[in-house]
């Protein structure tokens, strides 16, 4: 597995012990990650802190040439706020560790030219579909529904 992947994972195991939502990204430039983040909506009893958006935040104020040289990893399809933010801030690529449960805005994504790549990753649609399941009333809250 893909070592900025299993970041992500890590990020999303995270946030699952403090009892958010299980959703990790990471941001990464020449081969450095920048920003690392989880989902954060519980815990800080956010509207808009997704682990993209979160990553995005510990990333901070970089020069546009940074983040149009970056990949962006995230654990759930992202979502049309996440989609929104990659494709302002330029991110190139994407590799999504899963879009079994949740199917985000990837069309869009592509349609705008960012390379998406989904791994389908066994440990994120389990961490997600256990999650899910516990907690449907959470989830549905954070997708909108």
């Amino acid at each position: 597995m893909d070592k900025f992947l299993e970041t992500a994972i890590e990020e999303a195991k995270k946030g699952r012990l403090q009892g958010g939502i299980p959703i990790g990204s990471v941001i990464v430039y020449k081969g450095e990650i920048i920003g690392r983040g989880h989902n954060k909506r519980v815990q800080n009893g956010s509207v808009v802190l997704h682990g993209e958006m979160d990553a995005f935040e510990n990333a901070g104020r970089q020069p546009a040439s940074v983040y149009k040289a970056c990949t962006l990893y995230t654990t759930l399809s992202p979502c049309s706020m996440c989609s929104g933010a990659i494709l302002l801030y330029g991110i190139p690529k994407v590799v999504i560790g899963e879009n079994k449960t949740f199917s985000g805005d990837e069309a869009l994504l592509k349609s705008r030219g960012v390379q998406v790549d989904v791994v389908n990753n066994k440990i994120c649609i389990d961490l997600m579909e256990s999650f899910i399941s516990a907690h449907p009333e959470l989830w549905n809250e954070d997708i909108g529904e």
